[in-house]
């Protein structure tokens, strides 16, 4: 139980903690946003920097475990999954797009288990997935903090900071869906070469 692999479990602890802040029933603004948004927002951002920090010690020191590599991506889906449910919750994202993440997360993480039964190899991440990462943390940080739906800029009700939140907003959601979609099609070419084996 390194320190890597501590950091792991401390973000996995986080996701409840931050499911459960809209029920604490917190009062209050903070720039014209809800303190139970900052709150959540603030609990996402510590534990999507965990999830950089976690695995950049256990390369420098050396202590990348098989518990770690199993538990560090299974940790990352948790977060970001428990996050896309709370913003549809919210009404602040479509259903339809965190569905689209959870079948590829169910897809590359079967292949995963395949490559590695048959043969060991090790699944590293396509620049498709790098760019899902990325445009995904980007999106849900700035959604929890978006006071309006995803889409509402192209309605025409929207102006001034409030248009400008939700149009990156939503075009970081809509890049994060692409590269979800693109990133599991990748997993999947090489899938065809196991499945012949």
């Amino acid at each position: 139980m390194n320190l890597p692999n501590k950091l792991t479990i401390f973000r996995i602890v986080l996701v409840p903690v931050m499911v459960m802040i809209p029920f604490l029933g917190i009062k209050g603004e903070f720039l014209s946003i809800p303190i139970e948004y900052w709150l959540i927002e603030f609990i996402f951002i510590l534990a999507s920097i965990t999830d950089k920090l976690d695995g950049y010690l256990a390369r420098k020191n050396n202590q990348v475990t098989t518990f770690g590599k199993f538990l560090d991506p299974l940790a990352d889906k948790i977060l970001v999954l428990a996050a896309m449910v709370m913003l549809v919750e919210m009404a602040k994202l479509p259903a339809w797009i965190p569905v689209i993440v959870l079948a590829r997360e169910f897809l590359v993480s079967g292949y995963r288990l395949v490559a590695v039964e048959k043969g060991g190899k090790v699944v590293a991440a396509s620049n498709w997935g790098k760019l899902k990462t990325v445009t995904q943390m980007i999106a849900i940080i700035l959604a929890f903090v978006d006071l309006h739906s995803f889409g509402e800029c192209f309605t025409g009700s929207l102006q001034g900071g409030a248009f400008i939140l939700n149009l990156v907003m939503t075009f970081m959601m809509i890049v994060q869906t692409i590269a979800t979609v693109f990133s599991g099609a990748d997993y999947l070419k090489g899938a065809k070469d196991l499945i012949k084996d």
